[in-house]
């Protein structure tokens, strides 16, 4: 078995997976990054595992799970299946390699936008010869909410809802509007975009808003929360098998 541990911007998401079946998900705080991970090892019989460090995690913990099993970490120098066109390969981040990585594997010869919609939201383009050619990156939900509160002096720190009229009849309202109907037009014109220039375009929408978003966008999606974690899957049998 293999176990896929994403260091994200606030919290850790681990993963068990028998080949390339996800058998375990496995969500936690930062700091409990040690116990959590030896619970997963006293459950499960782990061969190797790899992590993608997006946040910083200390250089004593990663040497301590180094002992714990034998832990791969992604880079941009670690061998991918597609090839990185990206005009500055080194300063890809590991989470947007994973997510490219996946969606050669699981759609192959296809077009492919990957949006990762988290703390940030991530557009990356894969074409059908397996080349990375980019994408983009916006404030996810989130963040929106927060800089309109810190920089203003009067709007409230909201949590996101459904949008029931695009025409906010209040401040909460206009300012959910704003952020959560800004998003999706941006991600479904983001989406027209690519496939006015890309035919047979397939979108992957993934991150911690996926399941909110995805009932609310016009354009046809697959909806796959897990997707980083499987791309990370993958890129480790790219490496065991070279």
């Amino acid at each position: 078995m293999n176990l896929i541990i994403d260091v994200g911007n606030t919290r850790v998401k681990a993963a068990v997976f028998e080949k390339d079946t996800i058998v375990e998900v496995v969500v936690f705080e930062k700091r409990k990054i040690l116990s959590e991970i030896k619970k997963i090892l006293k459950k499960h019989q782990i061969a190797i595992g790899i992590m993608s460090n997006v946040a910083s995690i200390s250089e004593f913990k990663i040497e301590k799970l180094k002992k714990l099993l034998n832990l791969r970490r992604v880079s941009s120098a670690t061998n991918v299946p597609f090839s990185n066109l990206y005009k500055t390969p080194k300063t890809l981040g590991v989470d947007r390699i994973a997510l490219v990585a996946g969606a050669v594997i699981q759609f192959k010869n296809k077009n492919v936008l990957v949006i990762d919609a988290g703390t940030c939201i991530t557009f990356d383009f894969v074409n059908s010869k397996g080349e990375y050619l980019g994408g983009a990156i916006s404030p996810g939900i989130n963040m929106r909410f927060k800089s309109l509160n810190k920089f203003t002096a009067n709007l409230p720190m909201l949590e996101k809802n459904e949008i029931e009229d695009f025409v906010g009849g209040n401040t909460n309202e206009s300012m959910n509007s704003g952020v959560v109907n800004g998003v999706i037009q941006e991600i479904d014109g983001v989406i027209n975009q690519y496939k006015e220039k890309y035919t047979d375009l397939t979108v992957v929408l993934t991150g911690g808003d996926t399941n909110f978003l995805s009932k609310q966008l016009k354009s046809s999606i697959f909806a796959n929360q897990n997707f980083l974690l499987q791309g990370l899957n993958e890129i480790l049998i790219f490496n065991i098998d070279k």
